[in-house]
């Protein structure tokens, strides 16, 4: 390929100037969206940036993209004015990358006796609808001691429990916690962890990563038109998920109210990611029947137990006390989430198994209102706890959106208080 070849090819692309990218069609024909204000709008063009700036934050009732890159951060320096320069950093550079920019002064071009300020894998890429949702978790706000790191003790939400030990609960330390996460969601996996590394590297010596998780295969859907993706099981589960269409249930079920409390929160959401191994070698081995007993559902249409369409309405009394569905559904377990949960497989145990099974995303208004009671019940009498166990988990603050070029991931809590 001719440089001029690839020049022209990059502007197109939008990497010599700002604004949205309007990028080839994706593979699968995925339809592709871009905020105006606070709503979300079908867009034609696949791979079409996502707007940064809003009064909520991206990627929350976006339509999912396929691919995930979940990273949790621990803060590593003390000085509170540090991790406020880092975080208008990040800003910066992630409002850059949403819209297919290289982050600084690019990867190319600057000074050879010096690191570029962009790796540089994502050149030549669009944005495929690439979306960076910041969280802060329960650990920024005190230490393990009750000290006050930050001063912030005094502004930590409510709502912003530490998640009790559930029954069956497996966690893994090193795959739980932190300080604070990013969720970066793209239709392409490498721009995806082209953010996340970017980030990364911005912040060496102010944090450090704790850990990270890929994931493919989006297990749920914001967009009610859109085919209900498969689980690792291969069941469609979560079928009954808030619309990114439907302002008036996310305002009841997802968003923070000014009323609710703190001020700094209005605008934003609760985040709570599970990693749930499924023990697929077992599950393979189960009848079909007995699948769908424990799902509560039928494995070709999604149906639920004694109905015929996807969408009907469930019958619960079809259903065994212990299926999924049943104990899991807002209209019989009175919870309302919306989920964004992805598949993963990394690799095996060591025994020959599949280390695979979904990375659960939950956002809610109040994590005591809405993960905390489901997962509690789901733990106790779910009859898919037999095939799943869950070894990871986070909670964190989803600050509001960021409204403008001058405004900062988390400058309602850093700045007012």
């Amino acid at each position: 390929m001719s440089e001029e070849t690839v020049t022209s090819r990059r502007k197109v692309l939008g990497w010599t100037g700002a604004g949205v990218v309007v990028a080839a069609t994706a593979a699968g024909g995925a339809v592709a969206a871009v905020r105006s204000g606070d709503d979300v709008q079908p867009a034609g063009a696949a791979g079409a940036a996502v707007a940064f700036h809003g009064a909520n934050q991206a990627g929350i009732t976006t339509p999912v993209q396929d691919r995930l890159h979940f990273a949790s951060f621990d803060v590593k320096t003390e000085d509170r004015e540090e991790l406020v320069a880092l975080l208008k950093e990040w800003t910066d550079a992630a409002r850059k990358m949403t819209q297919g920019r290289p982050v600084g002064e690019g990867a190319v071009g600057g000074l050879a006796e010096a690191p570029p300020d962009d790796t540089g894998e994502a050149l030549g890429l669009p944005s495929s609808r690439l979306t960076l949702t910041i969280g802060f978790g329960p650990s920024l706000f005190t230490t393990k001691d009750g000290g006050d790191r930050f001063g912030l003790k005094a502004h930590r939400p409510e709502a912003l429990v530490d998640l009790p030990k559930f029954p069956g609960d497996a966690l893994d330390p090193n795959r739980s916690g932190g300080d604070l996460c990013i969720q970066a969601c793209a239709d392409d996996p490498q721009v995806a962890v082209h953010a996340i590394r970017n980030l990364a590297r911005i912040g060496f010596g102010k944090v450090a990563m704790r850990w990270s998780q890929l994931g493919f295969g989006k297990t749920s859907s914001t967009t009610p038109e859109e085919q209900t993706p498969r689980n690792l099981m291969g069941f469609k589960d979560g079928t009954h998920n808030v619309a990114g269409s439907d302002r008036a249930a996310q305002d009841k079920h997802v968003w923070v109210s000014a009323k609710d409390g703190p001020s700094w929160m209005a605008g934003g959401s609760y985040l709570v990611a599970r990693r749930i191994r499924m023990h697929i070698e077992t599950w393979d081995r189960t009848p079909l029947r007995e699948q769908e007993e424990i799902f509560g559902r039928t494995k070709g249409e999604g149906a639920p137990i004694g109905r015929q369409r996807e969408h009907d309405a469930p019958d619960f009394k079809a259903m065994l006390p212990d299926a999924h569905v049943r104990l899991a559904h807002p209209d019989n377990s009175g919870v309302t989430i919306l989920r964004r949960g992805y598949s993963f497989t990394d690799g095996t145990d060591g025994l020959g198994r599949l280390d695979a099974g979904l990375f659960f995303i939950a956002y809610q208004r109040d994590v005591r209102d809405g993960f905390v009671p489901l997962q509690m019940r789901l733990a106790k009498l779910d009859s898919l706890n037999e095939y799943i166990q869950h070894v990871g988990s986070a909670v964190y603050a989803v600050p509001p959106g960021v409204r403008d070029e001058d405004d900062w991931w988390g400058r309602e809590l850093f700045q007012n208080h």
